[in-house]
């Protein structure tokens, strides 16, 4: 369990900015950087309230996609989960964040597959279509598959970037990033997750595909799935493994169920 920090570290010196939710509702997600070291790394807390606090738990999300992404052997941004003392609007609260590094290359800068796709993309030309002809099929088959499995809700054309080579002239997509908006995020009670169907169809954002990771895991071809590594429920033990003790066991089975389940229905689909 090397991406999870649980002594508490005092990072009170961290200054954090706002960003309120796409969707409008009450709440924050708050970001920060350290550029001290050798090495810039960022951090982002979940769901963030001025009144309640820090009530949502999309960083524990990340390290549960994390490890899915591990075992079918896709390419991802790394996050480490920390145990912190965090101040915000003045007061002290301790909590769990996502730390991360840049991963653009030295000669790399960055641009969102929007984007991108505005500026290139032929006559009609879909952004699916666009990321075949640019040769990131293989990339848009794994977002399909992972954003099904943990029902990704925010896929936008900027949680996708391109990163552009000063140096080769080349051009390549960004390990993914960005899941802390998919699994159970919306519930944060007990109540909550009782009255929450994790095999249901969801509306979800993504610009590549459609408002339905059911219909975007059809576009993939047999072929794919034949070469991915088989999920077996007991792989899932190493999926949750050391979470007990960050988010409560209720949170933990439903999340379980919902990866499991959905991986199941992908042979009907």
């Amino acid at each position: 369990m090397n991406d999870i920090i649980f002594e508490v570290k005092d990072m009170r010196y961290l200054n954090w900015t706002k960003t309120r939710k796409s969707s409008g509702t009450a709440g924050s997600f708050l970001k920060a950087y350290d550029d001290t070291g050798k090495k810039k790394k960022y951090y982002k807390l979940s769901d963030y309230d001025s009144v309640k606090g820090i009530i949502g738990h999309e960083c524990v999300n990340e390290i549960v996609v994390q490890r899915l992404l591990d075992f079918f052997g896709i390419e991802h941004l790394r996050y480490t989960l920390v145990h912190a003392l965090v101040t915000i609007d003045g007061r002290d609260h301790e909590t769990y964040l996502c730390e991360s590094e840049d991963y653009k290359g030295k000669s790399e800068s960055k641009i969102s597959l929007e984007d991108f796709y505005a500026l290139y993309k032929e006559n009609e030309e879909t952004p699916i279509e666009f990321c075949k002809r640019m040769g990131w099929e293989q990339y848009v088959y794994e977002m399909f598959l992972i954003d099904h499995l943990v029902l990704n809700r925010d896929r936008h054309g900027a949680n996708i970037e391109v990163l552009r080579d000063a140096k080769t002239k080349s051009t390549r997509l960004a390990p993914l990033f960005d899941h802390g908006l998919s699994l159970v995020c919306r519930c944060h009670s007990v109540n909550e997750l009782d009255d929450f169907d994790v095999t249901e169809d969801r509306k979800v954002q993504s610009f590549v595909g459609t408002s339905s990771t059911f219909e975007n895991v059809k576009a993939i071809p047999k072929a794919y799935f034949d070469e991915l590594p088989k999920l077996a429920e007991a792989d899932l033990d190493k999926v949750f493994e050391g979470l007990e003790t960050v988010i409560g066991r209720e949170f933990i089975d439903k999340m379980r169920t919902m990866i499991w389940e959905r991986w199941c229905s992908l042979d009907s689909i």
